[in-house]
């Protein structure tokens, strides 16, 4: 097959997968509900859609979707329709830079993105900073201010609190605080680290079940840095239009959650191991007397939906990665300045951060499994044309030179000779880069494409062991087994006599 015909097949495989139904950000007469990656947001993204669905309208919730901007940018692009957000973080990080005083202005500010904003839910979860009650008393620490006396403290922050506008910069230069040990983890690692005193302050969230569960106190916000953070739903104005009865089910949520009721729910969900749906169920029933119908898969029902999410992520991205690498890979042998390109540019990609790279692609595919495949293909170009290129250029030069004496046309040459000889390398590349595709691919959770990483995540939000290795050990395992098919393959293809040579060394050593 000619390297044109190759490039054609890939570009085609692409197209069908824009289309992928498995993967469809949006589906005809369907909601897509969205939600952080924290407990509560789960919790009343589940809210949301047992509401939606009491319209008789199917509806889909794409849970813990990461930071902020993956959900503003995914509610802007129509990938979603609704999720909950805060006022705080509308008018303190989104829309900082047009400076909005009041909820007048921001509710024009989101009407002009087409965006519609209900009334607050009537819980105020606000950040605040705070550390075991035990250590608290024994500093005498009772205000932010008074960390000031103390720069020896460790401090720890959930990874979007690190780099907010609302956050720790602004945090320390409005209070003047000395540390400089300061950490970026994931704000629910950030209550392992207070328990085990590796951390001594952290952020909070006024609603967090874990401040009651681990004795700790929250210092008094005594220069009213941080702003009010009233729980509120965005959705698209486009929803109001076409499904009226959705928004005004949403809007039967407002005025109804206070803040000891969310904080209930959260230690429901983090500290009794219930589940979100059934939690989220409970408070529809009591709050609003509705009956929800809704089903908790089992443990097999969630390893098969993952398994299935996780092989479509990684057979196509690598499939499609092999098709494009291995020609590219003999193009770089052939034209050596354009080779100098092809690697450059596949050592670029391979050096940006495996979850930036799945970020960068949002804008352009959206959410879920189109941005993650090609994100994947992307990262595992490198390996293979790497491989290819080195094992073509370390054939022996009398090999090739006696196949041009033959009188062997070029292409003849190349699948009769050159690449029998160089199949061994371009199957080491091959494996490094289905192993590289089936770890990286656990990270395409965090933006809605499902697979292991979903109860990794789930795992690491709920401080849950066992659901963190219902992720991990099956990618463990599927690793191996690529690892394993394609050692076989290589058997399958390695010329006989190279496999007796081969076996012939290691036989002497």
């Amino acid at each position: 097959m000619t390297l044109k015909r190759r490039m054609a097949m890939v570009l085609l495989g692409f197209c069908a997968l824009l289309t992928y139904p498995v993967f469809s950000a949006e589906t005809p007469e369907s909601i897509t509900l969205g939600s952080k990656g924290f407990t509560e947001s789960v919790i009343l993204g589940e809210m949301l859609l047992h509401l939606t669905r009491q319209t008789g309208i199917e509806a889909q919730h794409q849970r813990q979707l990461g930071g902020t901007s993956v959900l503003w940018n995914a509610l802007l692009s129509g990938e979603i329709d609704a999720y909950p957000e805060y006022t705080g973080t509308l008018l303190q990080e989104i829309l900082i830079k047009e400076n909005l005083q009041t909820e007048a202005e921001l509710k024009q500010a989101l009407t002009a993105r087409g965006l519609r904003m209900t009334p607050p839910l009537g819980f105020n979860n606000t950040y605040a900073i705070g550390m075991k009650a035990e250590l608290a008393e024994r500093l005498k620490l009772r205000t932010i201010s008074d960390l000031k006396n103390h720069p020896e403290l460790v401090l720890g922050f959930g990874n979007e609190f690190i780099d907010r506008a609302d956050g720790w910069p602004g945090l320390q230069q409005r209070y003047q605080l000395p540390q400089q040990n300061v950490r970026a983890l994931d704000h629910d690692l950030a209550y392992r680290g207070i328990a085990s005193d590796s951390l001594q302050v952290t952020d909070l969230y006024a609603t967090d079940a874990e401040i009651a569960y681990y004795n700790l106190l929250a210092l008094e916000d005594d220069l009213n840095y941080f702003p009010v953070y009233n729980a509120v739903i965005l959705y698209r104005a486009d929803l109001a239009q076409q499904s009226p009865e959705v928004v005004a089910m949403f809007n039967r949520l407002i005025g109804r959650i206070d803040v000891p009721t969310m904080s209930r729910m959260n230690a429901q969900v983090k500290l009794d191991g219930e589940p979100e749906s059934a939690v989220a169920a409970g408070f529809l029933k009591h709050a609003l007397n509705l009956e929800v119908d809704y089903r908790i898969q089992t443990v097999w029902q969630r390893f098969w939906q993952h398994t299935s999410e996780h092989m479509v992520l990684v057979s196509i991205s690598l499939s499609a990665a092999i098709l494009l690498a291995i020609p590219l890979g003999i193009l770089a042998v052939r034209h050596e300045r354009l080779g100098h390109i092809v690697l450059g540019a596949a050592s670029i990609i391979q050096t940006i951060p495996s979850l930036a790279l799945f970020v960068f692609m949002i804008p352009l595919l959206g959410i879920g499994g189109p941005p993650a495949i090609v994100a994947l293909f992307l990262y595992s170009l490198l390996p293979i044309i790497r491989n290819t290129h080195a094992g073509l250029k370390d054939i022996p030069l009398d090999i090739v030179e006696s196949a041009q004496a033959l009188g062997l046309p070029p292409r003849a040459r190349l699948r009769i000779v050159e690449l029998p000889l160089a199949t061994r390398a371009i199957l080491a590349g091959v494996k490094t880069s289905a192993v590289i595709n089936v770890g990286t691919a656990t990270l395409a959770a965090l933006i809605g494409a499902g697979g292991y990483g979903q109860p990794i995540l789930t795992g690491i939000r709920l401080d849950n062991t066992s659901l963190i290795l219902q992720g991990a050990i099956p990618a463990a395992a599927l690793a191996l087994l690529v690892q394993g098919l394609f050692e076989l393959i290589e058997r399958g293809l390695l010329p006989r006599g190279l496999r007796i040579q081969t076996s012939g060394v290691k036989s002497e050593n």
